[in-house]
């Protein structure tokens, strides 16, 4: 419904398009949040900056017909709400296939795992583990994580533990502080689970790809999502909040803001927000991560062992298998941090024989010539803005696990930042948007005297 909204503030031009709840964002916390409160009978659009759903989630079909996901992939252990969405969209959840320990590969040698280096790591893993347990003092908020690991003893020992941190974070180590590393060891239920394949946090993978998910949940939602519709500014009221946006202006009794605090930093607002928004937007970052799918006819190092490993070459790297039972050979790669945007300014295929020329020497030449080659340099995406999430900078108190979701007059929080547990991880992105979403139908039903926040039916 189109029509001359009498709240308009003075100086706007358009007719503003009147919903009850519009939602900033086509990540999963926003689809989620938009599919709940349709559910209850509530309307609401979604107005996403890029032409696609997903955020940081992204699946791209393959040469062989296979499914890979080039953004937030991975089921870890006990995230039932990821479990439970895969399962109602009928698709195929297989498990890792995976070692119990991955290679650590520097150079054309492996390290052994009871070699000088690898206790030296077990035992700054062992102390940071403790660390998290017993707490630590404010002063290591000033303290980067660079710095630390300056004092590890050994190269290879610390290029390996700059490589592990780098990779499960996507942090500028240099901008990222102890604490705020071990807060989110903490907050992730320690170095184990957050580390793991088997049992941990990549535990599991969706053989149509987790970015499906996102492109049928944005489906479902018959034309509720806008896309290429990059909101620009909002000016909240008492009864609302008119939204101004690439796609025209809308007027919302209540606006969800999914996207991660800095991003959600370009939009500006009237009035102005409180302070500690403010802090939290201008004082964390997106963390710089690549990814790259390789595919084969199959994945035939399985006949020689397993590939997942960690190479300590430049650039540092976290390989994993991800192929999926009865399928094409899927080979990961993650590069993060500084050493990600490092190879920016190279040619793709450039990329391609630098990244597998290094795991060719321990995989064979095969790996050399695949079927096809995806890839994706987060940090370039100028609407994600990076990944796997938001970093709080070096010296400030913001940006801890969860991230504050206080409503702020009619505009409420989502996110995977803000999740209560697995913040960070699609898990955490799905609870935050049912969250809001029961938040936001609680009050509209409290405000109505109606039955809003009855159970969800299908739509």
């Amino acid at each position: 419904m189109t029509q001359q909204n009498p709240h308009d503030l003075p100086g706007l031009r358009d007719p503003a398009r009147t919903v009850t709840v519009a939602v900033i964002g086509a990540g999963i916390a926003g689809l989620i949040a938009a599919r709940e409160l349709h559910r209850r009978g509530i309307d609401v659009i979604v107005l996403e900056s890029a032409a696609r759903a997903g955020g940081r989630m992204m699946a791209e079909t393959t040469a062989l017909g296979s499914r890979v996901d080039l953004g937030g992939q991975w089921i870890g252990h006990g995230h039932h709400r990821f479990e439970d969405l895969a399962a109602e969209f009928g698709t195929t959840v297989f498990a890792m296939h995976t070692p119990k320990r991955p290679k650590i590969v520097d150079g054309d040698k492996t390290i052994k795992n009871f070699g000088a280096s690898a206790a030296t790591v077990t035992v700054v893993l062992l102390a940071w583990e403790i660390a998290t347990r017993l707490g630590l003092p404010r002063a290591q908020t000033t303290r980067s994580v660079q710095s630390w690991l300056r004092r590890v003893p050994g190269r290879r020992a610390r290029r390996l533990l700059e490589v592990l941190v780098s990779v499960s974070t996507t942090a500028d180590l240099d901008r990222y502080s102890m604490r705020a590393f071990l807060e989110m060891v903490r907050f992730q239920g320690g170095l184990t689970t957050m580390l793991s394949t088997a049992g941990g946090a990549q535990d599991s993978l969706v053989a149509e790809g987790a970015g499906t998910l996102a492109e049928r949940l944005a489906a479902d939602l018959d034309g509720r999502v806008v896309f290429n519709s990059a909101v620009t500014a909002s000016h909240r009221d008492e009864t609302g909040v008119t939204i101004h946006s690439a796609s025209g202006t809308y007027r919302a009794a209540k606006v969800i803001v999914t996207v991660p605090p800095p991003m959600a930093a370009l939009i500006e607002h009237t009035p102005p927000l409180p302070v500690a928004r403010n802090l939290l937007q201008d004082t964390t970052y997106m963390g710089s991560v690549y990814k790259a799918i390789a595919v084969y006819d199959r994945p035939f190092w399985r006949e020689n062992g397993h590939a997942e490993s960690l190479m300590l070459s430049d650039p540092g790297m976290a390989v994993f298998d991800t192929s999926a039972p009865g399928g094409p050979g899927h080979l990961c790669v993650l590069i993060a941090g500084p050493e990600a945007r490092g190879l920016d300014d190279l040619t793709a295929d450039a990329r391609r024989a630098l990244i597998l020329g290094a795991i060719a020497a321990q995989l064979g030449s095969d790996v050399l010539i695949p079927r096809g080659w995806h890839e994706k340099s987060w940090h370039q995406d100028r609407y994600v803005g990076g990944g796997y999430t938001a970093l709080p900078v070096i010296g400030h108190d913001e940006g801890y696990f969860p991230a504050c979701a206080a409503p702020v007059g009619n505009i409420h929080w989502a996110g995977s930042e803000t999740a209560s547990e697995h913040a960070g991880y699609i898990e955490g992105a799905i609870e935050s948007g049912e969250r809001v979403a029961r938040e936001i139908a609680e009050i509209l039903s409290a405000t109505r005297g109606d039955d809003a926040t009855s159970s969800p039916t299908s739509s």
